[in-house]
């Protein structure tokens, strides 16, 4: 990244702590726009914790985040955020297209419901995600795949510029996984930065460019061909790379 481009992200410093357990150490790096990052490390690694820490969801011991070189409060509304799929309410009385209709909101006054606009904005991003014929469904009664591209399709209504997702691919079926791939790639081509939580080392090079690597401190951050290497993995995976090894062929 050029001296003079503002990066998607830049993180200093940060570090975070549950009770007497370091979480994040020290971690910094800048992430340049346009990016479709992997954040990637073993469990325990802190993955869920920097995106959450980053969103000033859990308060961080020292550190600073800015987007597109401003703080959180300043970029909030560029920002999407999609959580673990077992964080949120899936019994919450709500059918498809009012859970889509959601993302839209932080757009209009406090006193304007959605409107013509909004819901056609809404039904393209489920014809996006392959949920077009589901817009009355209760989403308690959607499988956990269905479930994950209706909050992908929440996402896209929000026109962001930068879209954080944690872990979109777990216990996702085949067609969803491609489904999910295919928008990411979308949202990059079109000038979004896209950051994601991912576990499947097999399939980073297939859906991302850039990489992220965490074992509580960073490890490396940079496009794949000099993040997504061997010996980084090595030294995020320690004694689990024998097993592992086959998955990062061609990153040298």
């Amino acid at each position: 990244m050029s001296a003079d481009m503002t990066p998607a992200i830049s993180v200093r410093n940060l570090s975070v702590r549950y009770r007497e357990t370091e979480a994040l150490n020290g971690v910094g790096f800048d992430l340049p726009e346009h990016a479709l990052a992997a954040i990637i490390g073993p469990n325990g690694a802190g993955k869920s914790t920097l995106l959450k820490a980053m969103l000033g969801f859990i308060p961080a011991v020292s550190g600073e985040v800015r987007f597109f070189g401003q703080p959180l409060a300043a970029a909030r509304r560029e920002i999407a955020y999609v959580p673990q799929r077992a964080e949120i309410d899936w019994d919450f009385p709500i059918d498809v297209l009012q859970t889509v209709l959601l993302g839209r909101l932080a757009h209009l006054p406090f006193w304007r419901r959605p409107g013509k606009a909004e819901r056609k904005l809404a039904l393209d991003a489920l014809e996006a995600v392959g949920m077009q014929a589901f817009v009355d469904r209760p989403i308690r009664a959607l499988s956990g795949g269905q479930q994950q591209r209706v909050f992908l399709a929440r996402a896209l209504v929000q026109e962001a510029r930068l879209y954080l997702f944690d872990e979109p691919f777990a216990g996702v079926d085949a067609t969803t996984e491609q489904a999910i791939a295919q928008v990411f790639r979308q949202l990059r081509d079109e000038g979004a930065t896209v950051v994601s939580v991912h576990h499947d080392l097999s399939t980073v090079d297939e859906y991302f460019d850039h990489a992220i690597l965490l074992k509580r401190e960073l490890i490396a951050c940079g496009p794949l061909a000099q993040a997504f290497t061997p010996a980084s993995i090595q030294r995020a995976y320690g004694g689990r790379l024998a097993a592992l090894h086959g998955m990062a062929e061609g990153h040298g």
